[in-house]
């Protein structure tokens, strides 16, 4: 194994498609962790200069493993992506052989200077976490994990009417509650997924109605987060990986950005219309969404970071993320 240190991302060999390779033949394959997704993120918020992108390659020159990091303070590394808006983080490695890309990484890092791995968002599921408690005690570090937040998923049945026999009684009951007041209160609105000629037009009512849902939302979503948002949502579009969702009649309810990727669908961000908040828009929204991914055979609904009631309302499962930190 050898082991390159890369501090811009045009030396990576083979561009994105060798990337988008290696991360389909990986263990946590997931959007966050796409070349789009990586470098899109470091055009609108990398720190100059910061990027330590370590290739582990055998000896042939085929890459079977990348870690992602950049350098954030004095002597701290963290995964490239942001926390605040990647989900789940990881190093790419091919299925198998990552407990010998992790040896690789941890010997080549103990060659330079830092004083902390500081890793956020791990998939609980990542063969990363039961590896590296071992491996960084064997190189004489220390090593702390914690679980940082929770990801609610829905594993998907064949069909929606077993998807809703599945649930319990007063959460099925409730789902059909809201559907019904909500085609009574607003007959003519129809949910509708959007095409791909239409993204950047739909993209402007899902900005107003996110900035509208919560002073929170607002605040997060300034001028340089929606340029990322229309960056991201561009490049994903084009390879099917997104899915934008509207409910709109006289005027637009609700708006969904979702991710189609990996025969997963996670529900990545949404806004409404406060003023329709009795109609539970944002609700009958996912209920659409979610009917199209078991028609489309999708295997999973990830609602992603955060627990709020309503994700465990529509059945799903807490599954954990994870934040390790490794010191010298």
């Amino acid at each position: 194994m050898r082991v390159t240190l890369l501090t811009n991302w045009e030396d990576w060999p083979g561009g994105a498609d060798a990337w988008d390779r290696l991360l389909g033949a990986s263990a946590v394959n997931v959007p966050f962790l796409t070349w789009q997704w990586h470098t899109i993120w470091w055009q609108h918020f990398g720190p100059p200069g910061g990027l330590r992108l370590f290739v582990v390659e055998e000896g042939s020159g085929e890459p079977v493993g990348v870690l992602p990091l950049m350098a954030v303070g004095e002597g701290v590394l963290r995964f490239v992506g942001g926390v605040d808006i990647s989900d789940y983080l990881d190093i790419v490695s091919r299925r198998g052989r990552e407990e010998e890309v992790w040896k690789a990484l941890l010997a080549a890092l103990g060659e330079r200077q830092w004083g902390s791995l500081d890793l956020h968002c791990l998939p609980a599921d990542s063969p990363t976490i039961p590896l590296l408690p071992a491996l960084t005690a064997a190189q004489g570090l220390r090593v702390r994990v914690e679980r940082e937040e929770r990801c609610p998923i829905l594993d998907l049945p064949a069909d929606w009417e077993t998807y809703l026999a599945g649930l319990d009684a007063k959460a099925r009951h409730e789902l059909r509650r809201k559907l019904r007041r909500c085609e009574r209160t607003h007959p003519d609105a129809r949910a509708r997924l959007v095409t791909e000629a239409e993204i950047s037009a739909a993209l402007d009512t899902f900005f107003v109605l996110h900035r509208k849902s919560s002073a929170g939302k607002a605040r997060f979503m300034d001028e340089r987060m929606e340029a990322f948002f229309r960056t991201a949502a561009s490049e994903f579009a084009k390879r099917d990986w997104l899915q934008l969702w509207t409910l709109e009649g006289e005027r637009p309810l609700a708006a969904l950005l979702c991710f189609d990727y990996a025969g997963v669908v996670s529900l990545y961000n949404s806004g409404f219309e406060p003023d329709a908040r009795a109609a539970s828009p944002g609700i009958v929204l996912i209920a659409h969404a979610l009917r199209e991914a078991i028609s489309r055979g999708r295997q999973r609904f990830d609602f992603l970071r955060g627990e709020e009631a309503y994700k465990y309302d529509f059945g799903a499962r807490p599954t954990d993320l994870l934040h390790v930190v490794i010191e010298r």
